[in-house]
């Protein structure tokens, strides 16, 4: 009996210490992802998951790892590159909170039908992604994302989130945000672009290893049209309101 009665004893100081452990863990990750958050509000984010992951697909491919990238403010970013990338990847931006349920909506009936679409992601999902997380379709990184997303919508502005994000995507073999863009396609720096140029940068995000906004081709050139378009008559991003 008293043997029993012991087991049930170190069951349970074994379950108490369990549940303590993961309690602490939680505390912890919450502690240093909240700090990570709100320090990134403030200082330029110079490194990112996925440069590390191209580097090393580089290196194990042989080939030097390289990694092209200038971080300007925002105000140093033309006004066209901002709209351009609005009216591209989430012309809600200024409105939602985060999530765009009716791109995901839309996103989840054309994936079941087997076609492959963009828009699904807002700009502030991207932004989180690029930023704390590595790309993959795993569950486990897409409720991450969403957390991030939370918390950068908590805790930055949106012309934050937007200078983050114009500074960290991914815009060529090597080369990350639209100032390194800008210098290498364009010969000028970000804030010199205009709207044709912007759009064709924005047009090329979705795969910004395979197109190349200097050498557009037929499908980019007439991309970029639409998208010039709709800069024209989707709202003036303005964050002074």
């Amino acid at each position: 009996m008293r043997q029993v009665k012991s087991r049930k004893h170190s069951g349970n100081t074994f379950m108490k210490k369990l549940k303590r452990f993961v309690l602490k863990l939680i505390l912890w990750f919450f502690i240093i992802t909240v700090s990570w958050v709100i320090l990134t509000r403030f200082v330029p984010v110079l490194v990112t998951p996925l440069m590390v992951i191209r580097s090393v697909e580089a290196v194990a491919d042989g080939k030097a790892p390289k990694i092209k990238k200038d971080w300007v403010s925002i105000d140093k970013i033309s006004p066209h590159m901002i709209q351009a990338v609005v009216a591209s990847e989430d012309n809600l931006f200024m409105h939602h909170n985060g999530f765009s349920f009716k791109d995901i909506e839309k996103a989840y009936k054309q994936n079941k039908k087997g076609k492959r679409i963009r828009g699904g992601s807002t700009i502030s999902q991207q932004t989180a992604k690029n930023v704390f997380l590595w790309p993959d379709r795993s569950w486990v990184r897409k409720g991450l994302e969403a957390y991030f997303t939370v918390l950068i919508e908590f805790f930055w502005s949106k012309e934050r989130i937007m200078e983050v994000y114009l500074n960290v995507i991914e815009t060529g073999d090597g080369i990350y945000g639209v100032q390194a863009a800008s210098e290498i396609y364009f010969n000028k720096s970000a804030s010199k672009l205009t709207k044709s140029q912007a759009a064709l940068i924005a047009v090329c995000l979705p795969n910004p290893r395979r197109f190349n906004p200097a050498k557009p081709s037929n499908y980019i050139q007439r991309r970029k049209n639409h998208i010039v378009n709709l800069m024209g008559k989707i709202e003036k991003v303005d964050f002074e309101k």
